[in-house]
């Protein structure tokens, strides 16, 4: 498995650092996508201060991960965000969270759609909150 390169979006978050976890365990090579920046584990490469939100920033992302490794074989969108509120607040954060958690997941994936269609396990995996499964009376 060593030859797979993947990037991972959100992966300085808590979800996000135990699948870089995993995924240097199995012998991938990895890229961090996030906004935040953090020094990244040896051999990772970290692309931080990305806006996803913004498709320009999601290329020049991914086009570094193709010119660090040569390839990409997934994309795990796990970037994301959530904010507890009822939809009758008088300010509700929709466009914010709508941002947060697919206009990044729809830019990361169409930068990388021309590189996974070259790779023969090409894959791209989006991860959800089971929170929002879990929604109470009032939330959206």
């Amino acid at each position: 498995m060593s030859d797979r390169v993947i990037a991972i979006t959100g992966g300085h978050g808590v979800l996000g650092r135990a699948v870089v976890e995993a995924a240097l365990a199995e012998g991938l090579k990895v890229a961090v996508i996030d906004h935040a920046t953090h020094p990244a584990p040896e051999g990772v490469l970290e692309v931080g201060g990305v806006d996803l939100t913004d498709p320009a920033q999601a290329d020049r992302a991914v086009a570094a991960v193709i010119d660090r490794f040569g390839r990409l074989d997934a994309l795990l969108n796990i970037a994301g965000g959530f904010v507890w509120q009822t939809v009758d607040d008088a300010d509700p954060a929709w466009d914010r969270i709508h941002a947060l958690n697919v206009t990044t997941a729809v830019n990361a994936s169409r930068a990388a759609l021309s590189h996974l269609k070259g790779s023969p396990e090409g894959r791209i995996v989006n991860v959800g909150s089971a929170a929002a499964l879990r929604a109470g009376a009032g939330m959206g």
